[in-house]
């Protein structure tokens, strides 16, 4: 089982609320515009007590993408072993890509996508590495579906249209709306999925 995370995606250690304030800020502010003092006031300590932490601003910025990517990609492994039905599992991803995009860790998830070029080239290599598994769950549930002739078109284009009608969720969903997250999962996999 995977730990609990507050509002921002991150766990309620020192170390997690750094994580949850970090990005909070980040994404209201943007990364370049916030500063380590910034993050140090919005958690209640002098700023050079983050350097026990950290050892600068994009350190934060890397551990915040890397937890938020881990901690997706576990709720990706998840989905896929809690059933041998395929369909169940693709609705299990596309549950799970919701909920991190507009659920518990919506702001890491603004804050991945808009600033993880400020990370340098290694870091962003790194960052990569561990989202090709996360990007694996994906291939592996749509390659069986293609293989059982289920889906319209090539697994990797139905797993790009699959997260452009994620992706842009965040802009407009409302959860006391028509749909709940359930409810738009469903939706989801009927246009992703020819039926048996």
């Amino acid at each position: 089982m995977i730990a609990t995370l507050s509002v921002y995606g991150m766990d309620d250690t020192p170390r997690g609320k750094l994580l949850s304030a970090a990005a909070r800020l980040f994404r209201e502010q943007g990364y370049d515009r916030t500063t380590v003092r910034d993050i140090a006031a919005a958690v209640g300590i002098q700023s050079g007590s983050i350097f026990h932490h950290f050892a600068s601003k994009e350190e934060i910025l890397f551990a915040v993408t890397m937890e938020v990517i881990r901690f997706n990609t576990e709720r990706m492994r998840q989905a896929v072993a809690s059933t041998d039905d395929i369909q169940e599992q693709l609705r299990g991803l596309i549950r799970v890509e919701l909920q991190t995009i507009v659920g518990d860790t919506r702001e890491a998830m603004i804050v991945l996508v808009r600033d993880w070029r400020c990370l340098s080239e290694e870091k962003q290599k790194a960052a990569l590495a561990v989202r090709a598994e996360y990007e694996g769950y994906w291939m592996q549930v749509l390659g069986g579906l293609q293989a059982q002739g289920r889906l319209g078109v090539d697994a990797m284009v139905m797993r790009r249209l699959i997260n452009g009608m994620t992706s842009w969720t965040s802009n407009w969903f409302d959860e006391s709306g028509q749909l709940d997250l359930d409810g738009l999962a469903d939706v989801i996999l009927q246009r992703s999925v020819d039926p048996l």
